[in-house]
């Protein structure tokens, strides 16, 4: 995904396009001032391309007064991230009605019920689409906050959702999550997988040459996880397994790229097992380094234990033409199964990654070419293909019956 500098404007659709309907998109942040959320990715990206297909984006997120500017007027933040919560509802509040009156739209779209439920009484005579980009207190409740949190969270996101008149989720996964868990309709709920911007990722370049340019070794096995350190990813697993990988291949080397709170606790791990050769924690990796790093590696992991909708890294990892193991949770096998069967782990242990990872790097494992891999990340996950699907959703809301709160 192409994401510009905080200067540059969002591109605006050709002048012979037609705009047949106007959104307001209430989303969390902005991507290119808080990078690493999959949720402002999606936000970021469908703002840029849904122009493209004749949907006016007018968009409202937490952010600095950078943003309005940066995106010539068509995104601006109602408060900073760090606002009070109070502070934040009620600015929120105002920039909702300023828009509204400004600016008449045809609906309304929500990628974070947080910052959608404040206003539900405000846009109640409008269409509303949610993107649920997944359950917001499910997740808390795995990351250990208070259970009281959690019910709340819970109680607030199903205000939002039994809302819409329709819902927008990136995975089979997460429509049973919806259906199973709020009470949805199945038939409000339309499947449509995250995009990538497949051109950005295919780096053009050999895994050897990408090495080089990172100053990676290039004569060792190398795995790459790209993950969130947070406890449902799955990346104590990972470093768990990589003993038993080891005894195959001795020089083996696997990179975590990300950033979390789990980051002290993975080091100390790494270092009082004897690891430090052997796994190596990135940090952050920009998003000009990002494509070299997925197509420097043999192949890329995702480790999640529990909560994955999609996992956008595997859509960018084979845009990259590089092979990407998954764990069988959530919708991670919708996203490979359809190129390979064999990328679909069999199960989320650290014997099921040492087994995968082992299999693999030795060549047991049968992987899709790297043309395999990108070609179908340009049919399924193109930006441009993922925005056609989501302006067919919105134009079928606006004839739907918009249920109203009891």
């Amino acid at each position: 995904m192409v994401t510009p500098p905080l200067s540059s404007p969002l591109p605006r659709p050709p002048a012979e396009s037609v705009r047949s309907l106007r959104a307001l998109a209430i989303g969390m942040g902005w991507q290119p001032e808080q990078p690493g959320n999959g949720l402002d990715r999606v936000y970021h990206a469908l703002a840029t391309h849904l122009p493209e297909v004749g949907v006016d984006v007018q968009g409202l997120v937490a952010g600095s007064t950078a943003v309005a500017p940066a995106t010539d007027e068509r995104v601006s933040a109602f408060a900073p991230p760090a606002a009070s919560l109070l502070g934040r509802f009620r600015a929120l509040r105002r920039a909702v009605r300023t828009q509204l009156a400004e600016a008449p739209v045809d609906l309304v779209v929500s990628h974070f019920a947080f910052h959608t439920a404040p206003v539900l009484n405000l846009i109640r005579d409008l269409p509303l689409v949610v993107h649920f980009h997944g359950p917001w207190a499910q997740e808390s409740a795995v990351e250990g906050e208070a259970p009281w949190k959690v019910r709340a969270k819970t109680a607030l996101e199903g205000l939002v959702y039994r809302r819409a008149a329709r819902l927008i989720v990136l995975s089979e996964a997460f429509r049973q999550v919806l259906v199973d868990s709020y009470d949805i309709a199945p038939d409000r709920i339309h499947v449509i997988p995250g995009g990538t911007d497949v051109a950005r990722f295919d780096t053009g370049v050999s895994r050897r040459t990408a090495r080089t340019r990172l100053g990676w070794p290039t004569d060792r096995p190398t795995i790459l996880a790209v993950r969130r350190l947070v406890p449902r990813m799955g990346l104590e697993n990972l470093i768990a397994a990589v003993h038993d990988v080891r005894r195959a291949l001795p020089d083996l080397l696997v990179h975590i790229a990300g950033s979390g709170p789990l980051a002290p606790d993975l080091t100390a791990r790494i270092e009082a097992e004897g690891l430090t050769d052997t796994v190596r924690l990135l940090g952050y990796v920009s998003d000009e380094a990002l494509p070299y790093a997925y197509r420097a590696a043999d192949c890329s992991i995702v480790p999640s234990v529990a909560l994955e909708g999609f996992g956008l890294i595997t859509a960018e990892s084979l845009a990259a033409g590089t092979p990407a193991l998954v764990t069988p949770v959530g919708g991670l096998p919708e996203t490979v199964r359809g190129l390979s069967p064999a990328l679909v782990l069999p199960d989320a242990t650290v014997e099921g990654l040492a087994d995968g990872m082992t299999r693999a790097l030795t060549g047991a494992l049968p992987f899709p070419t790297d043309a395999e891999c990108q070609a179908y990340a340009r049919r399924h996950y193109s930006w441009a293909t993922v925005a056609r699907r989501v302006q067919t959703v919105y134009a079928e809301a606006m004839s739907a019956a918009v249920p109203l709160p009891a």
